[in-house]
């Protein structure tokens, strides 16, 4: 048996973990940028709980809340030469994993000039200043990850970058900052954090270290399906969901993901979708490619979710995710292109050609 295996993120987690822990902040530096998108930051008190905790030991700070969706690399350069300009000490993101990966690439940026494309070199001249992560969503795990996924219109899809110095220092995680996030979103998050731990558990590059992470994302989940299914969301499966989040950031962080990433993104870039949803469309079939190559593991996954096929997880996602768009021949042909281009097409458990992305596009979209 061998693997490596190391997670370079503190985790505090538990309500008002901010207001209680503020002093791991203070010897962070006099000056810090708070990277955020324009809503969810604010609307979910995380906001008021970081600059109140900041004030109260003295710490400067800016806000930059100017994040997009998907983020690009104008997007995080500008954030970053407002970095370089204040001469922050550390970054702090605060958001869904949109602004959690921003505040990544800029907290690069914030200690090197240089062009944002540059970042994917992932060998800088001088590491990144601290980051800070405090997600307002369960979803993404970028809290725990080393990963800054942006996109890029040069390639026409989202890439990552990130190596061991892209951790976020520390993660404060409230589960009380998602509860003002709507149903559909809640879902979209939750199925996002569901494929990571799906396909970590199911890559070339799981070890039994990220197995049992994944399988307890996976149970947790599970444990979550009836509450998410029927509206019922209260706190303790808020909390739930974003533990099982958190854990699924740590099996992709040493397992990456898979097809269902690499065909979900063109989805996102091309067509709007949020990224969960592209995933959670996708699959019913991704269980059904791959089965006689990973069918214990398969086994392992539904009876954690207390299903019994892909087909019953295909109506589960249908039931939680209306609207799913029609593909064209045309673009089936160039998002399976761009698909196998892409890292995590080449991490699958099962080989895969252009003709078997071709093929799970048509049965979902066709």
């Amino acid at each position: 048996m061998e693997f490596n295996y190391n997670i370079g993120t503190k985790v505090i987690f538990g309500k008002d973990c901010i207001r209680q822990n503020g002093q791991a902040l203070s010897d962070l530096g006099k000056k810090a940028l708070i990277v955020t998108g324009r809503k969810s930051a604010r609307e979910s008190g995380a906001l008021d709980d970081v600059c109140v905790t900041l004030s109260g030991q003295g710490t400067e700070f800016v806000i930059y809340d100017r994040v997009e969706n998907n983020p690009s690399l104008d997007n995080v350069g500008e954030g970053g030469r407002i970095a370089r300009e204040y001469k922050a000490d550390f970054v702090i993101g605060i958001g869904g994993g949109s602004p959690l990966d921003a505040a990544k690439a800029i907290a690069v940026l914030a200690a090197n000039d240089m062009e944002p494309i540059e970042l994917y070199s992932n060998n800088y001249r001088c590491n990144p200043v601290p980051i800070i992560a405090v997600p307002t969503a369960a979803g993404t795990g970028s809290e725990v990850t080393p990963y800054s996924i942006l996109t890029r219109s040069d390639r026409q899809t989202k890439m990552s970058f990130g190596n061991d110095t892209t951790f976020p220092k520390i993660a404060f995680m409230d589960a009380g900052y998602t509860e003002s996030l709507p149903w559909e979103v809640t879902v979209n998050t939750a199925v996002d954090a569901l494929s990571h731990a799906v396909e970590g558990y199911l890559s070339k590059k799981s070890t039994p270290v990220s197995d049992i992470f994944a399988i307890e994302a996976i149970k947790s989940f599970g444990e979550c399906l009836s509450s998410l299914i029927g509206n019922r969301i209260n706190p303790d499966i808020r909390e739930k969901l974003l533990y099982a989040a958190m854990l699924a950031g740590m099996v992709i962080t040493h397992t990456g993901t898979t097809i269902v990433h690499g065909m979900g993104y063109n989805l996102t870039y091309f067509m709007g979708i949020p990224h969960g949803k592209a995933n959670g469309f996708l699959m019913k079939e991704y269980f059904k490619f791959n089965y006689d190559y990973a069918r214990d593991k398969t086994d392992r996954i539904f009876q954690l979710l207390n299903i019994s096929t892909a087909d019953e997880f295909g109506s589960i996602i249908d039931s939680l995710m209306p609207g799913r768009p029609k593909l064209s021949q045309e673009e089936v042909e160039k998002y399976s292109f761009i698909t196998m281009q892409q890292r995590s097409t080449s991490n699958n458990q099962r080989e895969v050609k252009k003709s078997d992305i071709e093929d799970i596009f048509l049965k979902v979209f066709g």
